[in-house]
């Protein structure tokens, strides 16, 4: 056997057959994968207390180690599964080494999503016996599922490219890809595998093997979603995955006032949607969100001499609201998964129901300034969970926007009532009226627990937002 790699990594995403696929690796003679080895919240696979000897928590204080100890254990060879949102400090090592095999599998996003909301639905994520299947319909979101094939096809992007600059291939496989055993046999000759399949593995069921618009409760949903892909960039991108710059659905244009409004994470969003809808005679429903490039290029096209705008708030203030908003609150967007790991794994004190009198301002502070702490921490690399927008740098965020769009226009969030205002007479409006002040942040302001302790630790987190952007200690 002429073996070129040490071990293997596949990359993809949920609801792409990865399950599927490790099942017909670990059926070849001394191949084990090794699951979701890299999942930041377990390891290998749910309710696994170990892997290799390594538990979770000796991975994440070791994850080059651990990764070592992948390559470098018993059989042929080993790897595991690594997702987009897995724990990013191992991926510049995976993408740098030649003697890492590389297997992309892919799957058409839209099929990707309605079988993950299918799934979520029922809470069945693997079909061994068909006598046990769930049936359920997805409800498609057009905004979600826009988010959902950014966020893929720019992982996508960074796999190409990095590969193609470091002169590698990758071995890509389609979800229909599966269902070939001459294809799995193939893949297992160029890993270097003298092992080869008689049969595929038949343990696993595709759950739901219907036609795409027979799966959704919405049918015109669907229709709006796909329609918002920009179809012309498909061959651009391995396996016909549609290739996507830079997501645009979170901007904000008007239909009538010729203002772009490029949103940063955590900051007055609301505050500037409101006011933009009122210099518009038609109010909110005149406003324009969810676009795609080309939709963003007619609208630049149809608003000659538009301005273009971001608004920065001061770090303490975005990082409480999204502390109050994103990890304290239970609607829509907050993030359920990360807030658990912040309870269980790195000890914040976080309240079961900050809206009980019993949460005091005193604890409110303490989970905050610890909250802090592990962002710092996340922001630096040390984590194993992503980098949310809503606590990235403004700085990097604003960098991001110029691959579409820069804005020629950064205001302060203090500076609104008198800033806005203007801009609506350089555009030309006639009713120049000031913003609605931003909402007070519940259960408790930051007014209600700043001082000059917290200020010092968030500006040591946000260093770089403080120097580009010239901030001083926030204003009571």
């Amino acid at each position: 056997m002429t073996q070129d790699f040490d071990y293997f990594v596949v990359f993809a995403e949920m609801r792409t057959g990865s399950n599927f696929l490790e099942a017909n690796l670990n059926a070849l003679e001394g191949v084990t994968c090794h699951g979701e080895a890299f999942n930041p919240y377990f390891i290998s696979y749910p309710n696994r207390e170990a892997t290799l000897g390594w538990t979770q928590a000796q991975r994440d204080s070791d994850v080059l180690g651990f990764l070592s100890q992948i390559r470098d254990a018993e059989g042929a060879l080993n790897g595991f599964r690594y997702f987009h949102d897995h724990d990013p400090r191992i991926l510049d090592a995976l993408l740098d080494d030649p003697r890492c095999a590389k297997i992309i599998l892919t799957r058409n996003p839209a099929d990707s999503y309605v079988s993950h909301k299918i799934a979520r639905s029922t809470g069945q994520w693997k079909l061994t016996n068909v006598k046990r299947r769930k049936d359920g319909l997805a409800t498609v979101d057009a905004e979600e599922f826009a988010h959902h094939v950014a966020e893929l096809q720019g992982f996508q992007l960074t796999l190409l490219n990095r590969l193609q600059r470091s002169g590698q291939t990758a071995f890509y496989l389609a979800y229909e890809d599966l269902q070939d055993l001459e294809v799995i046999n193939g893949l297992a000759k160029w890993l270097g595998v003298d092992a080869r399949l008689a049969q595929l593995d038949d343990s696993l069921k595709p759950q739901n093997p219907a036609a795409l618009e027979e799966k959704v409760a919405n049918p015109s949903e669907l229709d709006r979603a796909m329609a918002r892909l920009d179809r012309f960039n498909l061959s651009r991108t391995p396996n016909f995955e549609p290739r996507r710059g830079p997501a645009v659905p979170d901007y904000i244009a008007g239909q009538q006032l010729p203002l772009l409004y490029l949103p940063i994470s955590g900051g007055p969003t609301d505050v500037i949607r409101s006011w933009m809808a009122g210099q518009e005679p038609d109010g909110d429903g005149a406003l324009i969100e969810g676009m795609n490039q080309k939709q963003l290029r007619q609208w630049k096209r149809g608003h000659p001499g538009f301005r273009s705008l971001t608004v920065l708030r001061h770090p303490a203030a975005r990082l409480h609201h999204v502390f109050c908003t994103r990890i304290l609150g239970s609607e829509t967007g907050t993030l359920r998964q990360i807030r658990n790991l912040l309870r269980k794994q790195f000890k914040v004190p976080l309240p079961k129901d900050p809206a009980h009198g019993s949460y005091t301002r005193e604890q409110h502070r303490t989970a905050f300034a610890s909250f802090v702490e592990v962002i710092g921490a996340n922001l630096s690399g040390q984590t194993g969970f992503r980098t949310d927008a809503c606590w990235a740098t403004q700085a990097q965020t604003i960098a991001g926007f110029s691959a579409v769009q820069s804005p020629d226009l950064i205001l302060r969030e203090e500076d609104l009532a008198t800033t806005l205002p203007d801009l609506a007479r350089w555009l030309g409006q006639s009713k120049a009226s000031s913003p609605d002040a931003p909402g007070v942040d519940q259960p408790y302001s930051l007014q209600d627990i700043y001082d000059d302790t917290l200020e010092a630790q968030i500006a040591t987190v946000y260093q770089r937002d403080y120097i580009l952007f010239g901030f001083d200690a926030w204003a009571r």
